[in-house]
């Protein structure tokens, strides 16, 4: 099962690359915990420090995207690394300056979160020039889902030993500065400074004048709102089976099924269309989000919630795959981008839409919402099959390519694909 992803991670630059990335992402997996602990430390309220890191959130949404085209318009080195450096300054700007004033603890925060890399989209952008076949362009972004769930899952834990260890400022302060030591190890490696985007047709809405692209961001915003749901109907049921404790495990669970579903779901070939699969696995996660309505005792829960979590990545890595397909030419790092934004976007829409029904109708009704969620996403899929099934229509620039060999082009491949 493992072959596929140690033939990557062979291919040169490619463990540098995915290694670099998933440290320069550190601070933004980590953010919303940090200011969590770091405004309680302070003394603030968990009203202000939930504003804090929602600001946060919202800001890094609305930057992926733009710095995304700039990086499709100047280069990696030239925005990824300024963006790293201005982010990690504007936080620990935060943390030496603490909740007071409020208004500079905002424009710090938002400021962080808007300047944050959009290391994600750049390393997916990279993986074409670094592997070149198909197939291992479609098993490293199988990979690249699969590590991130890793560094969800390492990086809370990496905050509190820093915490544990030294202070909650000295956590900002250290994750953030090892970030930009990831974002550095990147943008110095010759496939990132070689890199060029394709030619791209000037037009304001960029990335976003493609239906393709359109239809997995408005599939994916439910996927992301059935995840931020089960965060929160999780937290009435573990009040009532174990505390903190069972909580703690049922977001384990979520994490260990994504990583076991990724790590099957990029171990094989698939062969067909990326989008009739794509339509099969968002089926497969609504199905599997329904049993949690049964809330058995904390140990069922638990793997039913491995079960939840199973197909989450396999649907993450074949939207990539669509993504790189519909993507306007010399868009790539901005459609990656708005994919990373629209999740979170969805994922913070289904926090605050669960709140409510949980304190309506309790946990049942909670964890009823995911299932909801996971069946429109199948809709926005089946009614806009045939838009998802159009080739791409992008001119694939070799010319360029062959005449330049330094120049890094975004090559593109069939309809016929294989994951």
């Amino acid at each position: 099962m493992a072959a596929g992803y140690l033939e990557i991670l062979r291919a040169r630059h490619a463990a540098r690359l995915l290694t670099g990335t998933l440290v320069g992402r550190l601070p933004n997996a980590t953010a919303a915990i940090a200011i969590v602990l770091f405004v309680r430390a302070e003394g603030g309220t968990y009203g202000l420090a939930g504003g804090l890191a929602a600001v946060y959130g919202v800001a890094n949404a609305v930057g992926q995207p733009v710095l995304g085209r700039l990086v499709d318009l100047h280069g990696q080195p030239r925005v990824q690394l300024p963006a790293a450096l201005a982010s990690a300054l504007a936080m620990a700007g935060f943390a030496v300056t603490g909740t007071h004033p409020l208004p500079l603890a905002y424009a710090c925060v938002a400021a962080a979160g808007l300047l944050t890399p959009p290391l994600e989209g750049g390393l997916r952008a990279l993986w074409p020039s670094v592997l070149g076949r198909e197939e291992q362009v479609h098993t490293a972004y199988a990979m690249d889902a699969v590590a991130q769930e890793v560094m969800f899952t390492v990086g809370p834990l990496l905050v509190t030993l820093c915490v544990s260890l030294w202070s909650a400022e000295a956590a900002l302060l250290i994750l953030n500065a090892v970030g930009v030591l990831g974002a550095l190890s990147v943008v110095v490696s010759p496939p990132s400074r070689a890199w060029r985007s394709a030619p791209r047709e000037a037009h304001w809405l960029g990335a976003l004048r493609s239906p393709g692209l359109l239809v997995l961001l408005g599939a994916l915003l439910f996927v992301g709102m059935a995840l931020g749901s089960i965060t929160v109907a999780s937290v009435p049921y573990a009040d009532d089976h174990g505390g903190d404790a069972v909580y703690g495990w049922l977001m384990a669970a979520l994490g260990l099924g994504a990583l076991i579903g990724g790590t099957a779901y990029g171990a094989r070939r698939w062969t067909g269309e990326p989008a009739r699969r794509l339509r099969v696995l968002v089926a497969l996660l609504a199905v599997c989000y329904l049993p949690l309505t049964l809330m058995p005792g904390a140990v069922a829960m638990v793997l039913l919630t491995v079960l939840a979590g199973v197909f989450l990545a396999p649907c993450i890595a074949c939207a990539f795959v669509l993504v790189d397909r519909h993507a306007p030419s010399g868009t790539v790092t901005e459609a990656f981008s708005w994919l990373v934004t629209t999740f979170t976007v969805g994922a913070s829409v289904g926090t605050g839409l669960a709140g409510p029904v949980v304190e309506a109708g309790g946990a049942l009704w909670g964890f009823a919402v995911p299932g909801v969620a996971g069946g429109v996403s199948l809709l926005v899929l089946l009614a806009t099959g045939r838009v998802l099934a159009a080739p791409a229509g992008r001119a694939v620039v070799a010319a360029s390519s062959e005449n330049d060999p330094n120049r890094a082009a975004e090559p593109r491949f069939s309809s016929g694909d294989r994951a």
